[in-house]
Order: structure tokens, then sequence, then C-alpha cells
């Protein structure tokens, strides 16, 4: 995805699947639960007080475009970097039949954000993405309500290496996270230093900016904080899923929940292997339902944590 000209406001949906029970964690610290049959509509909201026990996930906090949850000895902030609403155009999804599009109640458009996340995790504060980097957007933002500013964050670690997830990493030409140590695919970084100029001068800048403190890993690697990087490749050629414990962040796995939860094979126009980015999706989704993992996803949506029970 290519930088956008503004951010946009979050909104929750009700989510269709054939795959299981979903959670939704609200923006407003209350419980949504949809079980559904195929391909049907979700209804079931439950609303909590402030603190909300879900199995061993608790939010302890939450604001407008944010919402912190604490999972066993992970702490996780998600932060919307969109300032007013997103939709995914139903265009971008170009294996889904109008009818279908419909019959889920999509044919406006797929709810979605953009999203970042602050992880707190063996004494160190990561941040996964860093959004856009436009104005109106609300990463730098949220940090100071959180009473961080850019040079507090020690960690930074990249899923991908599109303009809506690395464009928060630069002010004109200057970095932003001064004090990040940069950790990224070996395979992301190298495909896209190989691609045409026009096509790579974002990431190519960006990374040249952060090369003094900059990390390449391999799939399966431990990364500080006991985050392990997991191949979920197809999106980008090093699209990487990041796990930490009971967390697992899906980056950009999901364009639009509420069409691929129950039609994985279907992929938006931004994924570039088709067939890796379905394959790693089933993989993955299957994998975060397996283990109960709670999913954090940078296009879900508001407040982009989802679990498949």
């Amino acid at each position: 995805m290519t930088k956008q000209k503004s951010c946009f406001k979050k909104m929750m949906f009700p989510v269709a699947n054939r795959m299981g029970r979903i959670v939704l964690l609200t923006g407003v610290c209350a419980l949504l639960t949809v079980s559904l049959p195929s391909c049907g509509q979700g209804s079931g909201n439950k609303n909590q007080a402030d603190d909300v026990a879900v199995g061993d996930t608790t939010v302890v906090a939450s604001d407008d475009g944010m919402q912190t949850v604490k999972l066993d000895s992970v702490i996780v902030t998600w932060i919307g970097d969109n300032a007013e609403e997103k939709l995914m155009e139903p265009g971008l999804f170009r294996d889904a039949s109008d009818s279908l599009m419909q019959a889920l109640g999509l044919q406006d458009g797929v709810p979605s954000t953009i999203s970042t996340f602050l992880v707190e995790t063996g004494g160190i504060k990561i941040l996964f993405d860093t959004g856009l980097g436009m104005p109106g957007c609300r990463l730098l933002g949220s940090l100071e309500k959180l009473g961080l500013a850019p040079a507090d964050i020690q960690y930074l670690y990249l899923t991908h290496f599109h303009g809506d997830h690395i464009g928060g990493m630069m002010d004109d030409d200057s970095v932003v996270f001064p004090n990040a140590q940069v950790y990224a695919s070996r395979v992301e970084y190298e495909a896209w230093m190989a691609m045409p100029s026009d096509r790579n001068a974002q990431q190519v800048k960006t990374m040249q900016a952060y090369q003094d403190r900059l990390h390449l890993f391999e799939f399966g690697d431990t990364l500080p904080g006991g985050v392990t990087a997991i191949d979920a490749v197809g999106h980008t050629p090093g699209h990487t899923v990041f796990q930490a414990g009971k967390l697992l962040i899906i980056a950009d796995l999901m364009h639009g929940a509420a069409l691929q939860l129950s039609h994985p094979e279907i992929c938006a126009a931004f994924d570039m292997d088709k067939e890796a980015a379905v394959s790693s999706r089933i993989r993955i989704l299957n994998y975060a339902k397996e283990n109960g993992l709670l999913m954090a996803g940078m296009h879900l949506p508001a407040p982009a944590f989802l679990s498949i029970k």
C-alpha cells in the first residue's frame, strides 16, 4: 500500500465467519462475542464494566483510538493511526462476487483500520510498525497520551515495508525514533532493495536513515523480548507475523476480516503473491485458533484485536 492523503476514523462491526466463535475487544472496554453459521451476520453485543476478562486477557485501559490489554506478562496497546473512518473498497477484493459482498453486508466497503501496536514485555517497549506518518495521523499523539516520546521507543519491529507501516519512521529527512533498534525480515529487506527505484524510493530512504541500527532476522528467530518472527509471506516477499506469549501480531494477514475470515481464499489487491498469501492466511489463522492466541492486526476493525474460539 502506498501513502494516502489522510488518516481515517475508527469503526466497529459484527464479523461473519465459518471458522468458529469470534471475540472482538471493543474500543469502549466492552466484549463483543459473535457465534455464527456459515456466512451469517453477527449478533450478541455483550457490554461489560471497566475491566474485561477474556480467558487470560484483560482490558486494562481504553481511550479514543487506543486500548491496552494485559495478556499474562505481555501488555499490548492498540493504537489506531487513522483519525477518520476507513472502509476497504469492495473492488479491492476482486475475487469476491457482488452477491457475496451483499450477503455479508459489505457492498459499501469492508471496515478496517490503519493500526500499530505498542508491546511491553521482558522489560522493554516494542513498537510494531509506525503507520502512515501523514498529517492527521494519531501515532505520535497517542504515544504522548501514554506518557511516551518517540525517543522512549527502544525497538521497532517491522511486519513489512509498505508505506502505511513504515511511513511514521521518518519526518521528511529526519528519523522519528532516534533510539530505536529496528528489526526487519532479511527476505523483505533484500526484496525491496532490489526493486526498481520507482517502487522502492521510500523504503530505500527509510532503511538508509536507520542503517546504523538496522537488524535483519530470519524466520524462526527469537528477537529481544522473547518475540518470535514467523513466516507469513505472500502479502509481501518477507511479510512477518510476530508472537509474544499468547499475543500474535498478524500484520496484513487480512485487509477485510469481515470477508476474509469466512473466505480466506479471497485476497486484497495489495497482496503481491496471492497463492502464498492465501496459504499463509489459512495457516496462521489455524495456528492462532489451535493455540488460543489473541490476534492483533494492522487492518482489523477497531480496536484491532481478534480471538477465534
